[in-house]
């Protein structure tokens, strides 16, 4: 297979580097990302400067290319001008630190895959749900588990496959399963500081999850160690709200021009 690996946490990351060891053992690899860490930077892409593009070596053989952009990027610009031939499958991961519930949306990991589904390519994430000594190796193979799946098995088009390793020792791991993407999201609060001129500003300093406890969504499963695996799209329509809008009918054109015409104050 060709394979077009990428990550949020930038060209030297280890998730990223057990991910091409792993890879390229039978497969043709070609490893494309950020030059910088870009956690968080959701689905962003870079339109107001240049994209810059390095060439990589490790251990002195080249090792692929690194982008002044976001995760998103590094996929546009590795099929549009950097790749001879277009990918089998994208690859983003392994990152440290799980990504499921609303961590989706915020997440440059995931949203390397699915901008690879947006463009027609089959694409998975991968990350890990510990960010001390994660086990990127296990990792690694599990991705490589998932990938021959969908080269198997097929994936409908615009889906990506988002796939969480609990923090375990692969021995006490429960096993795989399928399953929704569920409501968990951060509570958050900010520490207040000055700077040292007197001047204030904020640090994101705690985090507390809030999940619906659903026992089939990902945090859940995820955290009764078994590895997860997400369909998701990038199709956003919320769909039972619009048929319950639809039924109700749109606003009329009229009335909204008679609001318009009413002074205000």
């Amino acid at each position: 297979m060709r394979i077009l690996l990428t990550n949020d946490d930038g060209i030297n990351a280890p998730g990223l580097f057990a991910l091409c060891k792993e890879f390229s053992k039978d497969n043709e690899v070609h490893v494309v990302a950020p030059e910088t860490e870009m956690s968080a930077v959701g689905h962003a892409i870079t339109l107001t400067s240049p994209l810059r593009v390095w060439e990589i070596t490790r251990d002195g053989m080249f090792y692929g290319y690194a982008v002044s952009g976001t995760p998103a990027d590094c996929v546009k610009i590795a099929v549009k001008e950097l790749l001879e031939a277009p990918p089998d499958v994208v690859v983003s991961g392994i990152n440290p630190g799980r990504n499921v519930g609303m961590d989706i949306l915020y997440s440059g990991t995931v949203s390397a895959a699915t901008e690879a589904a947006f463009l027609g390519y089959k694409a998975a994430s991968v990350s890990i749900d510990t960010r001390k000594d994660p086990a990127y190796g296990f990792a690694a193979r599990v991705a490589r588990a998932v990938v021959e799946f969908i080269m198997e098995k097929g994936l409908r088009d615009g889906t990506a496959l988002n796939v969480n390793v609990p923090g375990l020792p692969p021995e006490q791991i429960r096993g795989i399963v399928f399953a929704r993407q569920g409501l968990s999201r951060f509570e958050e609060r900010f520490e207040r500081r000055n700077d040292p001129r007197g001047n204030t500003y904020y640090w994101l300093a705690g985090e507390t999850i809030v999940e619906n406890g659903s026992p089939d969504t990902d945090f859940v499963a995820l955290k009764s160690g078994m590895i997860t695996i997400t369909p998701i799209h990038y199709d956003l329509t919320c769909e039972e709200e619009l048929h319950r809008l639809q039924r109700l009918g749109p606003p009329s054109v009229e009335d909204l021009s008679d609001r318009a015409k009413v002074p205000m104050g």
